[in-house]
């Protein structure tokens, strides 16, 4: 076989193993809307949500609705992202409007315990939501919406989202009340935070900044007992104009604990900054051999 065709045959074989888990996503996300939040009265955010409102007020076939509803941010999708990632994002919404349809009838795996509802529906929608983005798609449009208007308004796309997940809970109270909008919130919320880990793994990055009277010793033991570089920085103190060395390490989410025990036992008096890091490229950030 031919090296241009190896890549071929890898870039297939890439894009069915995407294609595979974004509708395994589906199918998971169809599961906790079918099993756990619908039957108790409780919604979705997003285009999902207002499916799930118009499908109780009109009796209307919800995977219809989610299909149909999604259309316009689909076409969006496409204009502002990609090709790719509108194809990923059909497959991803068709095998939710799917999922739905061939889940319907399936008993509730919780009933009564609203708190238990609200976690356990997000966890599972959020965990399926989540895996479609990890792969390149998408099961709901709303926040390619929020990132359109984000271009065009003073706001953030964050504060969109917020914005439009408001309005589209004030709907949902029209079919569930407001307990059943309030409930519907919180799951929300629980799903949000499942996508992001499983977006950005358990072991996604964090900087520490920190400013130490013993910038040597603190960067030797980095080095030492985490197996991570560190890189100087010169910096000045505004009041007393004296310099520093400000130290820059990035690590993974897992090693934070060692990392704190390091700063508290060198300095416990160093100034640290700790903050998420979306994504680490080039550079030499993998660890040294520390056994």
């Amino acid at each position: 076989m031919t090296p241009k065709a190896k890549s071929k045959n890898s870039k297939r074989i890439k894009w069915i193993s995407r294609a595979f888990l974004i509708i395994i996503g589906g199918f998971i996300t169809a599961y906790g809307l079918e099993a756990v939040l619908i039957p108790n009265s409780v919604s979705d955010g997003g285009i999902t949500g207002l499916s799930i409102t118009i499908s109780q007020l009109t009796k209307l076939p919800l995977g219809i609705l989610i299909a149909l509803l999604n259309i316009p941010f689909i076409f969006l999708g496409y204009k502002q992202i990609g090709k790719s990632f509108a194809i990923y994002s059909i497959i991803g919404i068709v095998s939710l409007a799917i999922g739905t349809k061939l889940m319907h009838h399936i008993p509730a795996i919780v009933e009564g315990d609203t708190m238990l509802i609200t976690v356990v529906g997000g966890i599972i929608i959020g965990f399926g939501m989540g895996l479609a983005l990890r792969n390149g798609g998408a099961l709901d449009g709303i926040d390619m919406l929020a990132v359109l208007l984000s271009r065009r308004l003073p706001f953030g796309t964050s504060d969109l989202i917020l914005f439009l997940n408001v309005f589209v809970f004030i709907v949902v109270s029209a079919a569930f009340g407001l307990q059943g909008a309030i409930l519907s919130g919180i799951a929300y919320f629980i799903a949000s935070k499942v996508i992001h880990i499983v977006e950005t793994g358990f072991s996604g990055s964090k900087t520490y900044n920190i400013i130490t009277s013993e910038p040597e010793d603190m960067v030797e033991t980095i080095r030492d007992r985490l197996g991570r570089s560190a890189t100087y920085k010169i910096v000045r103190g505004g009041y007393s104009q004296e310099k520093f060395k400000e130290i820059s390490c990035v690590i993974n989410r897992l090693e934070e604990t060692k990392m704190k025990e390091i700063i508290y036992e060198i300095d416990r008096n160093a100034f640290v900054i700790v903050y998420d890091v979306a994504e680490v490229k080039g550079g030499n950030f993998k660890k040294h051999n520390i056994h």
